[in-house]
């Protein structure tokens, strides 16, 4: 059963009481005749000051607390006080009407969540009370379970979304007691990419193929299948789960937080962070923004309310001068040539544009090829293919479409490989092997069978699917 304390009663403060019909609720409020009335209703309202720490302290240990009073400076004070006298409750904060943007940025930087005169306030309810507090709880519970130490795994080649939520993870176990290391498969190959690990410091432990960690639980990070886009065992069952990405099962692990809904997994992890009470270190908290920027592509692509808010809670905390250095790294010959082979090989399908680079030696350049691709005119959505090691891989891109390049790459070649992704950002392995009658011929013709077989599959997906 969760607990609130409600400082204030503005129209959001009242709509909250009628919606929160089950568990305890407490009332703190200046105005007597309404906390008459709030009593005469069965609620345990207390007249007084909602800004006195004391008498916010008496009410507690609670939860929740909701602070939803009519003046922004009342609620201001009433902010700090609540998050000084009730650190371990969620802090959800009414601006209030009017509130000037001095006020919003100290409201913000203390609350878990903010809701402004414009929000949804009843509909957002459950998901900023019930919903927070039962993932902490569930998180510190799976933490606690861990006899040993906690193998934090994020998706092979991990991108910095998945790197700085995998770091933030790591960080909250050994906070409550319990070893943790970040563990990859595969290579850390893209310019930038490398510049946030360097830059910022993080300790990575690379995992050789179908190797696994020396450790007595695994967390997944930025994807939830063992086995999938991961060399773990198929068979293992993790003991936490924090993606943002849909899966085609059911999704296994003894605490799970899948939305599918949120712009990156950092998102999760900055919610986490403040839940648990940890202020991020500038590193931690530089990864998690620089993996929001580059999971929404600068808060312009699948970006919500929730990843607005991280980042507001993110950028007090950061190393300006490490963006700027990771956002420009040097670019390797290999980008730059991969680049040049995919608008030389080109082929256009309508709106739809394909093209196989051949052989790569850097997976990554794969997703920039796809990505400035897409900017040519007349051209909404990109895939690029290449292959090295024995394995095809692909990369697609889209904008301002219809098309769910994640449901069409799974249907295009969900049969001969793996596939997923977002609707507008997505990809796809497929073994080399399923082409072993042309594998030994020149890599020309190799090239040009895999943009024949890649480029039919895909334009045919694209049109089963009513693209």
């Amino acid at each position: 059963m969760v607990s609130r304390l409600v400082l204030g009663c503005s129209t959001p403060g009242n709509a909250a009481l009628r919606a929160l019909d089950d568990g305890e609720v407490h009332v703190i409020d200046g105005n007597e005749s309404r906390v008459e009335t709030l009593r005469n209703e069965g609620i345990d309202a207390h007249a007084g000051d909602p800004t006195e720490r004391a008498a916010i302290r008496e009410a507690g240990p609670v939860d929740v607390v909701f602070v939803a009073g009519r003046d922004p400076a009342i609620n201001e004070r009433a902010t700090a006080a609540a998050a000084d006298a009730l650190p371990d409750a969620r802090l959800v904060v009414y601006f209030g009407r009017d509130a000037t943007r001095d006020q919003r940025r100290a409201m913000r930087t203390r609350a878990d969540r903010v809701l402004d005169e414009g929000t949804a306030v009843l509909d957002r309810l459950d998901e900023v009370t019930e919903a927070g507090v039962g993932r902490i709880r569930g998180l510190r519970t799976a933490l606690n379970g861990v006899e040993g130490s906690l193998a934090v795994v994020p998706h092979s080649n991990p991108d910095p979304d998945a790197i700085a939520a995998a770091v933030a993870l790591v960080r909250i176990a050994r906070s409550v007691g319990v070893p943790a290391d970040v563990y990859y498969h595969g290579e850390i190959s893209h310019q930038e990419n490398r510049a946030l690990v360097n830059r910022l410091g993080y300790d990575l432990r690379t995992l050789g193929p179908d190797e696994v960690p020396e450790a007595e639980a695994v967390a997944l990070v930025d994807h939830s299948e063992p086995g999938v886009n991961d060399d773990l065992p198929r068979d293992l069952v993790p003991a936490i789960v924090i993606d943002h990405h849909p899966s085609d099962g059911e999704v296994r692990g003894e605490f799970v937080d899948v939305r599918v809904g949120v712009g990156a997994t950092s998102t999760l992890l900055t919610d986490y962070l403040r839940g648990v009470g940890l202020t991020p270190d500038p590193d931690v908290a530089t990864g998690l923004l620089y993996g929001i920027r580059v999971d929404t592509s600068d808060f312009t692509r699948e970006t919500t309310v929730e990843d607005l808010e991280a980042a507001g809670v993110l950028l007090p905390h950061v190393d300006r001068d490490a963006v700027a250095e990771i956002e420009s790294p040097s670019v390797s010959g290999d980008t730059l040539d991969t680049i040049a082979r995919a608008i030389r090989n080109r082929r256009i399908r309508g709106e739809a544009l394909v093209s196989c680079v051949g052989a790569i030696s850097d997976r990554d350049t794969l997703a920039q090829a796809a990505d400035r691709l897409l900017t040519l005119e007349a051209v909404s959505t990109t895939l690029v293919c290449g292959f090295m090691s024995g394995t095809v891989y692909i990369s697609a891109r889209t904008r301002g479409t219809d098309v769910d390049l994640g449901a069409t790459l799974r249907t295009a070649f969900g049969d001969i490989g793996s596939a997923g992704g977002h609707a507008d950002m997505a990809g796809a392995q497929i073994p080399l092997g399923l082409f072993s009658e042309v594998e030994s011929q020149a890599e020309s013709s190799l090239t040009t069978i895999l943009a024949n077989v890649v480029t039919e599959r895909f334009v045919t997906a694209i049109r089963a699917r009513g693209g």
